[in-house]
């Protein structure tokens, strides 16, 4: 069973976490012309979306945001199905992919994977709301609203207002009784 522990982001703090993002994005890129946001399904689109009009009220620059589902692409036996992917060109583009939380790198090596049979982008970038460590693979994000040192009988559990009715990060506890 989870257990609440903490509450490591409100909505306020994801707010300032995904304005500080925009602005990293927009700094090391000289700019955001021509880029993709990515997010992956399910709660990486909101905040690709959410991203992107921070990027506008920023820079005044409009972001095509595209979603990602890589279960077709998963390592672990539970893919299947089509894929869906991305409509937008990205051919020597700037892409930015955007998840939720990053964990042992096995999704966002998928969305690698969705988005290279696409075609060849210019560069790929990571951007993600929590880095919670225990990487599996050699992935690690360009952008990070915030690290969480976590133990593996821990979770962090991302509420998002446009799926779960209210924007939070709660660091949860596994607890047999």
């Amino acid at each position: 069973m989870w257990k609440n522990k903490t509450v490591l982001l409100d909505e306020q703090a994801i707010r300032r976490a995904l304005r500080r993002i925009g602005h990293e994005c927009i700094e090391r890129n000289k700019g955001i012309d021509g880029a993709v946001f990515i997010g992956i399904r399910t709660r990486g689109v909101p905040l690709a979306e959410r991203l992107a009009a921070q990027v506008a009220a920023i820079e005044g620059a409009n972001v095509t945001v595209e979603a990602l589902d890589i279960t077709a692409f998963r390592d672990d036996g539970k893919g299947g199905g089509e894929a869906v992917l991305p409509q937008s060109e990205l051919q020597n583009k700037l892409v930015v992919l955007v998840d939720d939380v990053l964990y042992t790198g096995r999704t966002i090596r998928s969305a690698l994977n969705a988005i290279m049979a696409m075609g060849r982008p210019r560069a790929i970038q990571l951007a993600v709301l929590i880095d919670r460590g225990h990487r599996e693979l050699p992935i690690r994000a360009d952008y990070v609203g915030k690290n969480v040192p976590t133990a593996e009988q821990e979770d962090v559990a991302v509420r998002l207002r446009e799926i779960d009715g209210a924007d939070e990060v709660v660091l949860r506890e596994y607890v047999t009784e």
